[in-house]
């Protein structure tokens, strides 16, 4: 009974090498075989059937096959969506321009144009790596809106350039707070400019709010660690900066930090005030003293 079993274990296990045998055979002959058309047919199958590995080997190898013929176009189209399906978005992309640049009159060369700049979309970073593909995105999809205007897609690539520019927002912000969060004298007036920076190119931010009352703390430590004789316009600058902001936010989740800001500048201001008047004190009884003759 033992001895029938393992013969039965062994004859399904010879069995079905031999049918993974046979499959891969199939496929192998597939490839060798000089009938392009058949090749074709079973490449689209695969297609169809999302084996998109296999189909793409078939269309790599169909490529030359077809050149300058018309069946051209669809091998264009199949291997760059099967390329998209693979999540390859560079090999993707490469070839939806292809298609466009070889097709520009094509029914289908708006659907690749958006294509391609939607695998630009896909491949843009996290926020905190490089942001060249980001740039990129917002570039080929501005491209496609001014191609096609009244497309369908112009309102779905004008929605996806607005989520890019979130993401430069966030980074722009989240750098310009590294300086502040750096703690030095030299960063918290480099924090003062960045954070100007990001508000002129992304006007809109939602981040704008805590950014100018940002600013102000950067410009209250900057002069803060001021030499004594620069403290009183620098302070003056958190003042004036102060006043935007309540002009602009009167009812800010920042003001009580902002108005203690205030407080805390104006208090600054006289005693850089003081210190002055006290230096000019001493350095008109300075003169006077060089002044008087010596018996």
């Amino acid at each position: 009974m033992f001895i029938n079993r393992q013969i039965v274990a062994g004859a399904a296990l010879v069995l079905l090498v031999a049918l993974v045998a046979g499959c891969k055979s199939k496929f192998e002959k597939l490839r060798a075989s000089n009938n392009i058309a058949q090749k074709y047919q079973e490449a689209v199958k695969y297609y169809n059937n999302k084996k998109y590995s296999k189909a793409l080997i078939l269309f790599d190898d169909l490529m030359n096959k077809y050149r300058g013929q018309a069946e051209a176009e669809d091998l264009y189209y199949y291997t760059a969506y099967t390329n998209y399906y693979l999540r390859d978005y560079t090999s993707a992309r490469f070839h939806f321009k292809q298609f466009t640049d070889t097709y520009p009159n094509s029914t289908r060369a708006e659907e690749c144009r958006y294509m391609g700049a939607y695998c630009y979309f896909l491949e843009s970073p996290k926020t905190g790596l490089d942001q060249e593909y980001t740039y990129r995105a917002i570039e080929a999809l501005q491209l496609f809106i001014n191609l096609y205007p009244n497309s369908e897609r112009a309102q779905e690539a004008s929605d996806l350039i607005q989520q890019l520019r979130d993401k430069l927002e966030a980074k722009a912000f989240h750098n310009a707070k590294l300086y502040l969060d750096m703690g030095l004298s030299d960063d918290y007036r480099a924090a003062v400019i960045a954070f100007d920076n990001v508000l002129r190119e992304f006007p809109d931010t939602k981040y704008a709010e805590e950014m100018e009352f940002l600013s102000i703390k950067a410009q209250y430590l900057y002069a803060n660690q001021s030499s004594t004789r620069r403290q009183e316009e620098r302070f003056g600058e958190v003042l004036d900066m102060y006043n935007n902001f309540i002009s602009a936010y009167p009812e800010s989740k920042f003001r009580k930090d902002a108005d203690q800001l205030k407080r805390d500048a104006e208090i600054g201001i006289e005693r850089a005030k003081k210190y002055t008047t006290q230096l000019a004190a001493a350095s008109e009884t300075k003169n006077e003293a060089a002044d008087t003759p010596q018996n």
